[in-house]
This record gives structure tokens, sequence and C-alpha cells, in this order.
């Protein structure tokens, strides 16, 4: 057809439309338009234009709606022809648009009056006017006529556009407005000094302005007003009162809005007072306190006592503001006291300290004076009493006055190299800074010396001991003893003796019992310490010693009797004449047997019993006895260094001569070998055995009289090796059959291990019995070599491996399809990836409409596709796959396709009659299978007539054709399910007249 390339613009007008087309080549008597609503029939405007004219106006149209326009053009021969063309006017833009925040600091509330016409939606765009960032993107409902913004920020300004929209189309109009402020939080007003105060807040981003009004409390007055930008957080008043309390008012503004904010109170740091003293007062136990007054203001004065060094509080008292002294009653005798002044302003305080000042002290109480057992030292001692320190002073009858100062804390006092039993005078007297107190007196004895070098002795007597000693080098008025049983703490005997005597003997004692002498020097009221020596008396031997012999288990027990009086312990000494160590054993004094375990074998043993009591002991006779021999211990019985070996080992055990080792076959029990080894071999070869087979051996020992057999032991000899050993693949793909031959000897059975090539899961283990020369291994990989090991196996043993390698034959490809992906020269070739391993595939591609070369292409193990290229259009192929490893191959089935046939070239239509129409045109490349040939009537459309033809056809007429009329012929190229065809060709069959002429 005729195509009039239709076009349609505004020109910023949204009620008119203008067309505008091109005019036909061949030219038009003239055009017809009509304008109506889209997707209506009904026409809302006609016009019409001559044959020159190329352009129209539509006026009086509604903003924003889409119209169709219809054009014909009415050409040569009575034929028109029309074109249709989609339009759209442009919208109008919203009236009476209106943005306010309505006191709110995060939200504005947009309103307007609709546009006019018609429009799709409205949409909104929001800017934040000093950083001219978008903030909100809004596309709203076409019946919508407000929007809430939130979640802005307080005290900004904004800028809003609502556009109109349709379709691509939009009229737009703004407007600017501010949001309220956000009022400030967290406002803190603190002291940085005496004269400043610090301002801080958070949130102060929410206001364009910031206003701060300080004001002086003390007088009523404002102090300092400032007014700050946004994004101020803090700011410093200086040039303020000491100790002065001032209130600070914060607000906010932004364009239009004010918000009065969050206020605060503080103070200002207060001075401390100066000149601070402590003294005494008129009164006793008083103290004074005075002070210079500061510069600036306070509260009130606070007061403090403090008492000792560490300056703990023990007072309070808070005065006037404008006071300078106060005094402290009652205090406590001997005692320092410091007072610190502090001038209080609010929370805040600045102070001062005085000096320490002393009141009068008190002499201590409680005074006593103890030699504490010493001879050589006395220890004072006294009651805490207030004050500084003490002076001390230690005077004797004789001897000049010992003078001792102390600080203050200290409650004792020791005197050391003193005189023993001598009496002696202590004074003592307290110290509180310049003050001294009254003495008190009191008086004690030092303690005597103890006797020295006491010595208790038995001189080889079993019921007596004798004390002697050496008097003490001072004086002494006699001595006092008193003899322990040491044990049972029990006193024996006590006695006392002047003070020339130096020994005394205590008789009638217990035999091997241990006694305790103490004794002690006396001078005075008191005693000396004791001194106190030790000693037993003699003990008396054993009787009634005998050995016995024990076998289980193997040892010797010894049996003897207690002799009168008291024994601390038996010792036993056992020995032997053929062995160098001895054995040496301490028993409790209730135990009268003893058994020695762990003795060697076969060995004459002699014992002898002591009775020990304290350092002193008496021995018995001597006893002797002889010990059972040992069976050997730990036989083991192993394989030789040949299969046809075993080796035989034990560990010696004493006490024996010659050992008979015994060979027999473990089922029958009967011996087969007798072999005699000399004491001292710990192991033996046995030779000429059969390989595999199973063995018991026995072990005799005698010592003496004595025979005494081993554990038997069992072995085995190792089995000889399968030989001639083969693997080789079953008729399905999972399996490998192994073969071997038997070789000489005994065996239990045979062990095989199965692992794959490549992997490193663990090896699969198969058993097969000891009469079995092949076995079949199932569930397999296919595709896939495995090593496979095989061992004989006897008891514990095996054989030395045989090894060989065998491979399952491979799986063949499944769901194997060959596709034309819509090409003439192209075919896509996939398949499913078979279980098991391969070395590759080998892709087959026939050639089945041609006597063209096959394809052949190696892939790897891991392909599932390939693609054929550059192949024959309109021919038929066929594909086969086959897996391949090593000499083994599987092959999937064959699949058939067809490549895409080419269009037929040079269509050419003529009109040999009235009624008749013919078609020509050329084959393309090798041709096709065949050709279809449609005809149609141009005018309606409607379909007339087909032929089919064979691949060698290159024409056809239709016949009984209407003349005089317009036809449209297409020619399609086939290859099995796929056609081409060639673009429809017109042609007018010939008139009457024209055939009459």
């Amino acid at each position: 057809g005729t195509f009039l390339n239709l076009s349609v613009s505004d020109h910023g007008r949204s009620d008119s439309l203008l067309l505008s087309w091109d005019e036909p080549e061949e030219g038009a008597k003239g055009y017809s338009l009509s304008l109506s609503s889209l997707g209506s029939r009904t026409p809302l405007q006609n016009g019409s234009a001559g044959p020159n004219i190329t352009s129209f106006w539509f006026h009086g149209l509604t903003p924003g709606m889409r119209y169709e326009i219809e054009v014909t053009a009415t050409l040569a021969c009575m034929e028109t022809t029309s074109q249709t063309v989609t339009a759209q006017t442009s919208p109008s833009p919203v009236r009476n648009l209106s943005l306010s925040s309505g006191g709110s600091s995060a939200m504005l509330h947009a309103s307007w009056a609709h546009a006019h016409g018609r429009r799709d939606g409205y949409h909104l765009a929001l800017y934040h006017s000093d950083s001219q960032t978008l903030v909100r993107n809004a596309s709203v409902l076409p019946n919508a006529s407000t929007f809430l913004f939130d979640g802005l920020l307080a005290g900004s300004e904004y800028a809003l556009k609502v556009s109109t929209l349709v379709g691509s189309s939009q009229a737009s109009t703004s407007i600017h407005q501010w949001t309220a402020p956000s009022i400030p939080t967290q406002l803190r007003l603190s002291p940085g000094s005496s004269t400043s105060l610090v301002a801080s807040w958070a949130g102060a981003g929410g206001a364009a302005w910031l206003h701060l009004a300080l004001h002086n409390l003390l007088t009523q007055t404002v102090t300092t007003t400032l007014s700050a930008r946004r994004g101020l957080t803090s700011y410093t008043f200086q040039h303020l009162h000491p100790g002065t309390q001032y209130w600070l008012g914060l607000s906010a503004m932004a364009g239009p809005y004010t918000m009065v904010g969050p206020n605060a109170t503080a103070w200002t740091y207060p001075l401390s007072p100066g000149n601070v003293t402590l003294s005494t007062a008129e009164e006793q136990n008083s103290l004074q306190a005075r002070w210079s007054t500061p510069a600036g203001g306070r509260d009130f004065y606070l007061v403090t006592l403090q008492e000792g060094e560490d300056g703990a509080p023990t007072r309070n008292i808070s005065v006037d503001r404008d006071n300078d002294h106060v005094t402290f009653h009652g205090l406590s005798p001997g005692k320092q006291y410091s007072v610190q002044v502090t001038a209080v302003a609010g929370p805040y305080r600045a102070s001062a300290r005085s000096m320490a000042a002393w009141t009068q002290p008190l002499a201590p109480s409680g005074v006593s004076l103890s030699s504490q057992g010493s001879p050589y030292s006395l220890l004072a001692s006294w009651e805490e009493a207030m004050g500084e320190g003490y002076m001390l002073a230690l005077s004797p009858m004789e001897h000049p006055v010992k003078n001792s100062s102390l600080l203050r804390g200290v409650t004792n006092f020791t005197y050391k190299g003193l005189r023993p039993g001598t009496l002696y005078t202590f004074e003592i007297s307290t110290v509180a800074g310049p003050y001294t107190s009254s003495p008190w007196c009191i008086t004690n004895w030092t303690y005597p010396l103890p006797p020295e070098q006491l010595t208790l002795s038995n001189q080889g007597h079993s019921t007596s001991l004798q004390a002697s000693w050496k008097a003490a080098p001072t004086g002494s008025t006699g001595y006092t003893g008193t003899l322990w049983e040491t044990k049972s703490q029990e006193r024996v005997r006590n006695t006392t003796v002047g003070n020339n005597w130096m020994n005394v003997t205590f008789e009638d004692l217990v035999p091997g019992r241990q006694y305790t002498l103490e004794m002690a020097a006396m001078a005075g009221p008191y005693r000396s310490p004791v001194r106190s020596a030790t000693n037993w008396t003699y003990p008396l031997a054993p009787a009634g010693v005998t050995l016995t012999n024990t076998r289980r288990p193997l040892g010797l027990a010894a049996f003897w009797d207690k002799a009168a009086g008291d024994v601390d312990q038996f010792h036993l000494q056992l020995y032997s004449k053929s062995h160098p160590a001895q054995r040496n054993i301490s028993v409790g004094p209730n135990t009268h047997n003893f058994t020695f375990l762990g003795l060697s074998p076969g060995i004459q043993y002699f014992l002898k019993v002591t009775v020990l009591a304290g350092p002193y002991r008496s021995s018995s006779h001597f006893a002797t006895e002889w010990t059972y021999p040992l069976s050997l211990a730990n036989v083991s019985v192993q394989p030789g260094r040949r299969p046809q070996e075993l080796h035989v080992s034990w560990v010696e055990s004493g006490g024996g001569r010659d050992h008979l080792v015994q060979l027999s076959v473990a089922e029958s029990l009967s011996i087969i070998r007798n072999v005699s080894v000399p004491r001292g071999a710990t192991q033996l070869d046995l030779e000429g055995l059969v390989p595999g087979s199973r063995y018991r051996v026995e072990i005799i020992s005698q010592a003496g009289p004595h025979r005494t057999s081993s554990q038997t032991a069992i072995g085995y000899t190792v089995p000889l090796p399968p030989l001639s050993l083969s693997a080789s693949p079953v008729s399905t793909a999972r399996a490998l059959a192994v073969h071997w031959e038997t070789s000489p000897g005994q065996r239990d059975g045979y062990l095989l291990s199965v692992h794959k090539e490549g992997s490193s899961a663990p090896a699969r283990n198969l058993e097969a019995g000891k009469d079995s020369t092949n076995v079949t291994v199932a569930q397999l990989e296919p595709g896939t070599c495995y090593f496979v090991g095989i061992w004989a196996v006897a008891g514990p043993y095996r054989s030395l491996p045989k090894n060989i390698t065998g491979c399952t034959v491979p799986a063949a490809p499944t769901n194997l399809s060959l596709i034309n992906p819509g090409s003439s020269s192209e075919l896509y070739t996939c398949w499913s990836q078979p279980p098991g391993r391969r070395d590759h595939y080998r892709v087959t591609l026939y050639s089945l409409s041609t006597q063209g070369r096959d394809r052949v292409q190696t892939l790897s193990p891991d392909a599932q596709n390939i693609t054929w290229m550059r192949l024959e259009a309109g021919s038929r192929f066929a594909v086969q796959v086959t897996a391949v490893k090593g000499s083994f191959k599987a092959s999937s089935i064959n699949v058939t396709q067809w490549t895409h046939p080419l269009a037929p070239a040079n269509l050419t239509l003529g009109s040999p009659s009235a009624s008749a129409l013919q078609a020509s045109w050329a084959a393309t490349g090798r041709g096709a299978e065949g050709y279809v040939v449609d005809v149609y009537d141009a005018a309606s459309r409607s379909h007339v007539g087909r032929m089919v033809l064979s691949g060698d056809a290159r024409s056809h007429t239709f016949r009984n054709l209407s003349p005089g009329t317009r036809y449209s012929v297409a020619v399609r190229a086939t290859a099995g399910p796929f056609h081409t065809s060639t673009p429809n060709f017109t042609h007018c069959t010939r008139e009457y007249d024209a055939l009459l002429a």
C-alpha cells in the first residue's frame, strides 16, 4: 500500500493539534480527515483537504485527551488508501496551589484545584531550598487534590513543584514554604570558672536562628543577649560575678515562626576564704577558727573541724556568709585538730584549711609491767591515751634510769638486756604538742634461767634411767622435775632437789619404753622455762623365729614371738648367698608374721629379726628356706622370616635349669617336635612347617625337684599369595570379574581390596572362602578403572599382596536430541551425562539428504552438547554420541533433524490471460524438499488457492481467476517440518478489454 507518513504536534497549545502528512508518489485527488476519541469510533470533528494540502489544524480540543485521527487519500483508478495515527493534547497545570506547615516542624500540607481537561495523575517534587536537593518524589491519582509531606527537617524552607501528567507530557507550577522550627533539647548551663558559664544544647539543627538571654538572679537584671545562626551548639558567657546564680532562656526562630525553648539555671564557682587559722580558746578543751572574707557572693560558710593527721571530719557548722570566726567546745584532750572553711554557692564549694593545733593531754591508764617468761626482758603495756607520743623511764634498784620516747599509737614497749631475777620500776607520761601529762608508776621481776646440759641415759639397762645436768649461771633456790611416759603422757615420778644436786636415778621402769624428763630452776615467785630430755630403756630380743615356703603366690612367710616390754617396730633382713641384693622390711610392734613376695624362684634364703626401741635394737638367731621355681612368662609365637618358619620367644623367669619346647598342630594336639634349649636362651626358630597353618607351643621349666609348664601359645605361619591374578569387565557396565589360582599350603580365606582410580574415598573390601578362585565385584561405576589387590589370610596374618588394574565398560549417553535453533545452517546436539567415567565422547553427524561426508567430533568427558555449523540448508541429518573408555565403547540411539530451507529467489508474477496468474521463482542453494504456493485476493485478503509442488518445481499458473483483479502471491520452500516464505507480491489479472484489443 501507499504510506502517508503521518505526524502530529501541538506547538505548545493544550487545546489544538496540527496533523501533517506526505503526499503519495503517484499523487492524490484529495483527502478526508476524521478525529475521534481514542477507543471510540464516533467522529468528533471531520475535515477535508485538496490534492496539494499536507497539513490540517484541529481546534477546541480537551487538554490531556488522547485522540485517533484517520486520513483517507483518494488515488488514481478509484483506489483509496487510509492511515490512522493517535495523538494527545498537552495537559494544563493545577490551579490555586498552596503549601502550609500548620505549625508542624516535620510536615508540610499541599493542596490545589484540579487542572482543566484530562490527566493521568499528578507528580509532586519537594526540594530543600538551602541545599537545592530533591527531598521527596510522589505520584498521586488524578482525583487527588491534597498531599502530606512528613519526616521533613525542622525550621527549613522547601520548594514544591506539582506537575500534571498525561502520558509522557506534563505541565508544572511551584510554591515555597517553611517548616516550623524545633525547640533545642538538653540545655545545660555549667560553670567554666568563677567568672564564666558554659551553655550547651542538642537539636540545634531544627532552627534557622537561636536567641539566648542570660539573667542575674541576684540583681534580677539581664546580663547578656545573643542571636546565632543554625548549627551553634554551645556558648561561653564571660566576665560574670563569682558565686552568683544565673538563669538562661533559649528561643528558636525559622521564617515567620518563633518557638520558646527550654531554660536552665547555674552558679559560677565561689572564691575560697583566706588566712584560715585555728588556735586555743580561753576555755579548756576549746579551739577557735578565724578567716578573711573573699570577693564575690556565696550562700553561707561550712566550717569543718578535722581530727588527727588524716583529717577525719568530726564537726560541721554552717555560719552566715558575712561571718569570719567560730569556736569549738568540748574537744578531746591530747588530740590534733585542723579546720577547713568552705564557701558554698549553690552546688559548688571553695575551701581553705588551717594549720594543726593540739588540746592538753592526759596520762595513759591500764599500765602493766610483765616479764613474759623472759629472764632478760620486761614488757611494759598501757591503754591508748590521746596525744602525740609517750615518755618512758625504767629504773632497777642498783642501776641508772633508762629513758625512752615513743610516738602516738604505740601501747607497749619491751626492755631487753636486763638481768634475770631482778626487780624493776617503770614510769610513763603522755606528750601532746607542747604539753606533757603527770607520770604513772609500776614494778615487777625478771624470770630465772633454767638448768643447762640436761641428759637422760639407760647405761645399757632395760629397767632404769639416770638424769644429770649443770647448774644455771645465776642464782636459784632449787630444781623441780617430772618423769613422763612419752607415748601415753602419763606421769611416772615427781622430784624436787636443792640447788646443790646435779643428778638423780629412776628405777623399776618398763624395758624398751620411751621416757621424757622435764626440769626447771626456781627463783622468787617464778620458775624458769622447762628443759627436757628423752630416752628409751633397752629392749629385749624376739624369740621363736621361723621361715616357711608359700607357692601361690610364690614367696616365704616369716613368724616370731614378741618378748616382754615395749617395741617400736620389728626389722626383718632376708638375703641369699647366690644373690647380692637383700630385702629389708620394717613392721609395726603388733605384727608377728610377714610374707616376702617377688623372690627369685629356686633360691635358698636366710632371715634375721631385730626388735627396735628408739635408737636401740636386739636381734634373733637366723632362719632359712628355699623358693619354688617359676614357669617361663610371655611365651610368644610369631611368623618367621619365611612362610615355612615360626619364631618362638619368651621371658626368662630365673631359678630353673634347661627348658623343653614342645610343638604340636593346633587341631590334633599331637606333639610333632621336642626341642631342648639351655637356661638363659629366650628365643627359638622352627623351620620346615606348612605355610598358612595354625600351631600350638608349650615350654616346660625345671628347678630342683619342681617342674613348671608355661601357658600354651598359638601361632600361624604366613600364607603364600594367590597366583595368576586377572580382572576383566563382565557383560554389564557395573562389574569386574576377578580370577586367581590357589597357591600351596593352607589359608583361612582371601581378602580383596577394590579402589577407584584417582579417588580419595576408602577402598572397598571383600572376603572370599579359602577354596574360592574367583569373585565378581558388582555395583561399580561404568567406564572407571579400579586397582584390585588380593591377599591370602591365615589367622591375623596376610600374604604378600597381588595387584592388578581393571576397567568397567562405559555407560551410553541418554536423552539425545538434535535441535534446529531456527537456522538454515546450524543444528544443536545435547545429551544427558551418563553415570560413571569415560575418556572422551565421539559424536558423528550423518547427512541423509546428500552423499556428503559424515562429520566426526571428539569431545571432553564432561561435554554435554555441540553445535554443528555450515550445514546445507533444507537437508536432513542424523546424529549419534558414543562414550569411549580405553577399548570399550557405548553408543546412544540415532536422532534425525532438518535444517531450515532458504526462501525461493527472484519471485515474478505475470498474467498470461484474464483468468490466469503465473508465479515463477528460482531455487536458493541446493533447493528444498518441496514448495507451497499461496494466492490471496489483495483487496479482501481472503485465501484463493494453494498448490503443493515437488522440490524441482520452479513455476506454477493459477487459473479460473477474476479478470482485472489484484492478487497477492507468496511461495514457501519446505524441508521436513520447517518452511521459509518469500514476501507477498501483488499483480493484477488482465482486463477483458485488454484481451479484446
